[in-house]
């Protein structure tokens, strides 16, 4: 099935397209499918609908808090697994399957049989599921500037969502991080409006593919909507990480006129749209004050009507809560404002119930519910799941490439080429394979958890030996050099072997949303130590930094020959070690202004006064 497009003009892109940042351009219009063609099939299924069987369609509730039956009960439209949320079968392809198919075959009993979304915070590979490749995070791809390969990773990505059956990922995250102490920054793609606008669609167009209905497509969820990467820092009570500072930006205020609303945040969504994104997430966070869940300018009179999008909007995860005390008041003022379809995890109940009363009483015209299920069923139709005949249930033959080696062999591309080399004194780097002997030191070489991050199989990640295979850096050059050098370990150099070179890598453990706001971007003190003990022994050192955002280095930078950003790479370390060992140059370019201290935070690329560690668009490569 194939999609005319449609221009939609506004003077926003217009504007837009005249700035440019490092080189990208962006669209002087805004394209979107014209998923309106639907509306005659669309407006046929809604006349036959009840007021119950539309709210069932803005409802989305998680799996885990629902009863037997209650999908048929509600005629639920959507459910999601979190980030926390697996199968009480096993946390395998298998059970992941069944709990998809059995959802879908509830939704096929209700009186109109129409079947469910079913949606995941896939945002780097389909990580909630064992065995599944886990991809960098989105900082890191920010650094390879590669649009192709990002489409690439989408591909594989939806290709190993749908051997589950699943058919929606919440991603990509378009923000535009602004303050690299939000604990979100890594799932963003770049500080730069233009990058992040490249990469998104080409993130988009790797998801969704040509056409929403053909085999290997999920509906991508363009997020967050709008403006979440430049929340005001704000002092907080406590810190997970028990920083001098502390800090809170997730979730918060972005306090700033319309134009540079216009001109830093809201730049990614006009190519999304363009790419055919079909569904929206608006940010938990507020535009002066007022929760972006109900904020009708930016919904409604900006992304529908401005930019021309036709596809549906999806509230975070119980983000209408904040919106006011009055959880009835919360429905309203959201829906009215433009939100179509709600994430409700364990509220489900309450919420059908009020939105009910609320259409009851005429505080919510019905015609405002027309349109969002409209819009909900429009991106049914597109995706096929409304043709006479179709089957939803999993398609079980995809569940042959997953985590394949050919899969992974892009992942180990994908990392290579998004490592960013900082410093390179005396050309310590690349390192010889042959007649020599490596230390590598710290627990990170040898913990796939730290390694991947957040969002890999529970939501805010987790340190030690993450249970869904892939190879620690560690593993990744022992196989480098096998037969050629003589590799020892140390996890914490109290005991250090004589070596020619030492591979030394810290970095950040993992965390997830504002979990991972901070104050201090400072390595932690028993990184420095390490550093330090390595150092003592006078042997070079080649330090690798595994982190979500840049740190701040310190003596650490001064002290190594050789300094690599590595990101958080996922499974696939061995694309470091190719790296390190010169069967590929560094390419990666700093997708983040890298700053010298914390107190510069926020820190970015235009600023009047920039004077960074190392400025945007920075990355050595050998021979410098």
């Amino acid at each position: 099935m194939s999609h005319p497009t449609a221009v939609r003009f506004s003077f926003f892109a217009i504007a837009w397209s005249i700035a440019t940042l490092g080189g990208v351009q962006v669209p002087a219009g805004a394209q979107s499918i014209e998923l309106e063609q639907y509306d005659v099939q669309v407006n046929r299924l809604i006349a036959r609908m009840t007021l119950a069987e539309k709210i069932g369609q803005m409802t989305q509730a998680e799996f885990s808090a629902l009863e037997p039956g209650e999908i048929k009960r509600l005629a639920l439209g959507s459910v999601l697994c979190g980030g926390n949320s697996d199968p009480q079968e096993g946390n395998a392809v298998g059970p992941w399957t069944e709990m998809y198919d059995s959802s879908q075959r509830q939704a096929l009993e209700t009186r109109l049989a129409i079947p469910l979304l079913f949606g995941v915070d896939a945002v780097h590979g389909h990580s909630n599921v064992l065995g599944a490749v886990i991809f960098p995070h989105n900082i890191a791809l920010g650094c390879t500037r590669d649009a192709e390969l990002v489409e690439r990773v989408n591909r594989i990505t939806a290709e190993e969502i749908r051997a589950t059956g699943i058919n929606w990922n919440f991603a990509p995250c378009v923000t535009v991080p602004r303050d690299i102490r939000w604990g979100r920054t890594y799932e963003g793609f770049s500080e730069s409006p233009e990058l992040v606008s490249q990469l998104g669609a080409a993130a988009v167009r790797g998801l969704q593919g040509s056409d929403l209905a053909s085999p290997g497509s999920v509906l991508a969820c363009a997020k967050h909507f709008v403006g979440d990467g430049g929340t005001q820092a704000e002092m907080r009570a406590s810190s997970s990480f028990g920083d001098d500072v502390q800090l809170r930006l997730d979730q918060g205020d972005v306090v700033c006129d319309l134009g540079t609303l216009r001109r830093v945040h809201l730049p990614p969504y006009i190519p999304a749209i363009e790419a055919g994104v079909g569904s929206i997430m608006p940010s938990y966070s507020s535009w002066n004050g007022v929760k972006c869940s109900g904020h009708k300018q930016l919904l409604t009179d900006v992304l529908k009507i401005e930019l021309g999008f036709q596809g549906f909007l999806i509230s975070d995860y119980n983000a209408i809560d904040q919106i006011t005390d009055d959880y009835k008041e919360c429905i309203r003022v959201s829906c009215l404002a433009g939100m179509d379809m709600f994430m409700v995890p364990t509220r489900y109940r309450e919420f059908t119930e009020k939105l009910t009363e609320l259409v009851e009483e005429g505080a919510v015209p019905e015609e405002r519910i027309d349109d969002a299920v409209r819009r909900i069923l429009r991106v049914k139709a597109a995706m096929g799941l409304l043709d006479e005949g179709v089957d939803p249930l999993a398609d079980r033959s995809w569940q042959s490439e997953f985590g394949s080696p050919e899969r992974r062999a892009v992942a180990r591309q994908a990392v290579r080429k998004s490592l960013v080399l900082l410093k390179n004194e005396g050309n310590v780097l690349p390192l010889a394979k042959e007649n020599s002997r490596i230390v590598v030191a710290g627990k990170a070489a040898d913990d796939l958890g730290i390694q991947c991050g957040g969002w890999t199989i529970d939501w805010q990640g987790k340190e030690g030996k993450v249970t869904t295979g892939g190879t620690t850096l560690l593993a990744g050059i022992r196989q480098a050099v096998a037969g050629s050098a003589q590799v020892d370990y140390t996890a914490d150099a109290n005991d250090i072997p004589q070596a020619d070179v030492a591979i030394v890598v810290v970095g950040e453990k993992p965390y997830a949303e504002g979990l991972g706001d901070t104050g201090s971007l400072r390595l932690s003190a028993e990184d420095q130590q390490l550093i330090q003990r390595v150092q003592a022994t006078g042997v070079p050192t080649v330090l690798v930094v595994l982190s979500g955002r840049p740190l701040v280095l310190g003596d650490a930078l001064e002290s190594s020959q050789s300094v690599v950003a590595a990101w958080l790479p996922g499974t696939e370390g061995a694309g470091v070690a190719d790296v390190l060992f010169g069967d590929y140059a560094p390419t990666g370019k700093l997708s983040f202004t890298w700053p010298r201290t914390a107190d510069q935070e926020p820190i970015n690329v235009g600023d009047a006064e920039y004077d960074p560690e190392f400025k945007y668009g920075f990355g050595l490569t050998y021979g410098e």
